[in-house]
Order: C-alpha cells, then sequence, then structure tokens
C-alpha cells in the first residue's frame, strides 16, 4: 500500500469538480499554481498533541474538528462556464491522512445542474482518481443540505468521505487510512463540520 501524501490531497479537490461541467471540446484545465499556507506554531511553542478535539477555524465558512497544525492548499479550476476555485486542508498523523476540501462553483452553473449531478460526480471523481473501488454508499444530509457518504477501497488505502452540496459549494471530508489498522477516529471527524450561518447565506446560488 502506498503512503498517503499532502499532493494527494489536492489531486482529490480537483477530482470532484463533475465532469458535467465540461464538454468534451473544453477539457479541464487547472492551474499548476499551488498555494499551500502552513498553519505552524509559534516558536518555543510546546508540540501540539494529535487530537481531533481540535476546532479548526478556517476562515472560509466553516468550522471542524481534526489534527492539528494542517496545511492549506488552494488551486483554480478552469471550464467552460467560468471558475472553481477549490481548498483543502489536510494533516497526516500515524499514516492517516485527513482531509477537508471545498469547491466554489459558478453560481450560473449551479442552476442548470441537478444537485444530485454534483454529488454522484464528485463521488465518481474520487474514486477514479484513488483507482479504487466503491465499496458503499449511502444518501446523507447536513441539514436541509443533501450530501452522500461513501467508503473506497485502493492501493493508497481504504478511504471514507462525506460530500455535501451547499449552494454552489461542495464540502468533501476525507479520512484516508490502511485498512489493515483502521482510523478509530474518522468518524468523530466526519460527523464534525459546522456551517457557519454567513457561509449558508452567501453561498446560495
Amino acid at each position: 500500500m502506498r503512503h498517503p501524501a499532502r499532493p494527494l490531497t489536492l489531486l482529490i479537490a480537483l477530482a470532484l469538480v463533475p465532469a458535467c461541467a465540461t464538454t468534451p471540446a473544453a477539457p479541464i484545465q487547472a492551474s499548476m499554481t499551488i498555494t499551500e499556507e502552513p498553519n505552524t506554531p509559534p516558536p518555543g511553542a510546546a508540540p501540539a498533541q494529535a487530537s481531533l478535539h481540535q476546532l479548526l477555524e478556517t476562515g472560509a465558512g466553516f468550522t471542524v474538528k481534526m489534527p492539528p497544525n494542517p496545511q492549506t492548499q488552494r488551486n483554480t479550476v478552469k471550464l467552460p462556464a467560468g471558475e472553481v476555485a477549490t481548498a483543502a486542508w489536510s494533516t497526516n498523523v500515524d499514516g492517516v491522512l485527513y482531509s477537508v476540501s471545498v469547491a466554489d462553483y459558478p453560481k450560473a452553473l449551479m442552476r442548470t445542474t441537478k444537485p444530485e449531478t454534483f454529488l454522484e460526480e464528485g463521488k465518481t471523481g474520487l474514486v477514479t482518481q484513488l483507482k479504487g473501488t466503491l465499496m458503499e454508499e449511502q444518501a446523507i444530509a447536513l441539514g436541509e443540505h443533501a450530501g452522500k457518504a461513501f467508503r473506497v477501497a485502493s492501493d493508497s488505502g481504504e478511504a471514507k468521505v462525506r460530500n455535501y452540496l451547499v449552494g454552489n459549494r461542495v464540502y468533501t471530508l476525507l479520512v484516508l487510512y490502511n485498512s489493515a489498522i483502521g482510523a478509530p477516529e474518522a468518524d468523530a471527524f466526519l460527523g464534525s463540520l459546522v456551517l457557519t450561518p454567513a457561509a449558508t447565506a452567501a453561498d446560495q446560488p
């Protein structure tokens, strides 16, 4: 099994751009410039203990509980209908990759595409990116917002994923781990996403 690495997080975020958003004549072109924003403790500070009880305030309209000091990556995907801005926060603890990603779509595109199409193709894109096999899936919700939970087996490890569509934004929480070892705190992370009131109002298409 390959060891999970930070670059995989960006690939996962890009994989969540649905194929329905493109046309055969205009394939996805993603910017190759990656902006990384490390969140490191101040000099002289004691090392933080890895715990899912650390609240990450992203400043991007949501909070989530994950191990401390995640790396942030941002990118832009160009589509015929406009640009999709992606951002991912990820950290690796004892071989377990925790990642939360957002993808903001042009509002005009959201008006012409069914929500279930974004969730379905986001799932398909991630399974393809991992070169994995879909093991199980189910419909879920975050309040009034539709979502999808699924599990993927691959050579990179086993992944538990939850996607939510809120207005013109897709949220993706992912845990990638060695199935022989497991990830006991995966469900605590996956269930910790909280939207701010500003996010639910601003993200309406």
